[in-house]
């Protein structure tokens, strides 16, 4: 059988999960599960994050999905209900909103009897500057104080847009938020993803939302996950299938891009862009094997990469990390040009998935 494998680490994820405690030992936690647990599988990781305070999800399908499988914390839709019948289903299984537009907020008002008779908080986004989504500082005041007349426990929400990083947006967002904060207190606050709950511990108010540091991977560009006490809970593994000396001169894969240097061992691994390995490198990359890091050679196929093995010992059947342990998936990133996210989303369905 192929072997290509994602390994699911539950220790890992619960570990990860105890860090944000430590982080924001006061504040609420509201673990992000969206777009399939960040592509780690949602039903595999819920119960290694059975002790978080709530989760968050980016849609009512999401939301859904999570209650059929028995779990009984609040679930908040971080882009709130599209349609005024969603808003139906939302009470019938006791999830939580944000608004972020005056139709929501109609939508929202028509229930808010049987709302509120659930004990259900309401999520109101603030736009400080992201200019995705949300209502902004002219607007969102007389949003907060018409909830709280309509009798709602609202939570005020917002969203950096360069936590990862030093930007003078950061502290325009930061005063804004602590603006209407003041203006509409007392309300319950939430504005810290990953990255801010490093960066912002005065920030962390009633809830945290973290995202990609509960997976094990970074969310700043210059901190990997070792400097941040996390573990990678995502191994994607493969096996070599053939092996294969060549000779200085001759080429390796399509478009004949790369060319032996010397006498070399090639080895091919049973893994490429079809399981959604990245293909696009823009600077060298590496997988490991036995904790040694191994160069990529020659283009990435559907099915199929080739590496450089001349220096080391292997053998068909010989495994083959992509990312994990010792290959961080935010260094594979980097070298693709892109973000860990991008790459734990967008693996395919082809590999088979374990949960250690």
């Amino acid at each position: 059988m192929r072997q290509a494998t994602v390994y699911i680490d539950s220790d890992a994820l619960q570990y990860n999960l105890n860090r944000v405690k430590q982080l924001a030992p006061h504040s609420k936690i509201v673990s992000m599960v969206k777009a399939n647990a960040y592509g780690h599988g949602v039903k595999d990781c819920l119960a290694a994050l059975d002790a978080t305070d709530a989760f968050g999800v980016a849609s009512l399908e999401e939301a859904l999905e999570i209650r059929q499988l028995g779990y009984i914390q609040p679930i908040t839709l971080i882009e709130g209900v599209f349609s005024e019948d969603e808003m139906q289903q939302v009470i019938e299984h006791k999830l939580e909103c944000i608004v972020h537009h005056n139709q929501q907020v109609e939508w929202l008002i028509q229930q808010q009897q049987a709302y509120n008779a659930l004990g259900l908080k309401v999520w109101v986004k603030l736009n400080s500057g992201m200019n995705r989504l949300g209502f902004k500082v002219t607007e969102i005041i007389d949003v907060i104080q018409r909830l709280k007349a309509e009798g709602f426990t609202c939570v005020l929400a917002m969203h950096f847009a360069n936590a990862d990083a030093d930007h003078p947006l950061n502290e325009q967002q930061k005063q804004q938020f602590l603006h209407v904060k003041q203006a509409c207190d007392p309300i319950l606050a939430s504005c810290c993803n990953s990255a801010a709950i490093y960066k912002y511990p005065e920030l962390h108010f009633d809830f945290v939302r973290p995202g990609i540091m509960l997976y094990g991977a970074s969310p700043f560009a210059d901190r990997n996950v070792h400097e941040l006490d996390l573990k990678p809970v995502m191994t994607l593994s493969a096996e070599i299938i053939a092996l294969n000396q060549i000779q200085q001169g001759e080429y390796v894969g399509y478009g004949s891009s790369y060319t032996a240097s010397c006498t070399s061992n090639i080895a091919i691994v049973s893994i490429g862009y079809g399981d959604g390995y990245p293909r696009a490198y823009v600077k060298p990359n590496f997988v490991a094997i036995d904790q040694q890091l191994v160069a990529v050679v020659g283009r990435v196929s559907m099915d199929m990469i080739a590496i450089d093995v001349t220096h080391i010992n292997t053998d068909i059947g010989t495994p083959v990390e992509l990312w994990g342990k010792h290959r961080l998936v935010d260094d594979v990133a980097a070298a693709n040009g892109t973000i860990s996210y991008e790459l734990l989303c967008r693996l395919s369905n082809r590999p088979i998935r374990t949960l250690i």
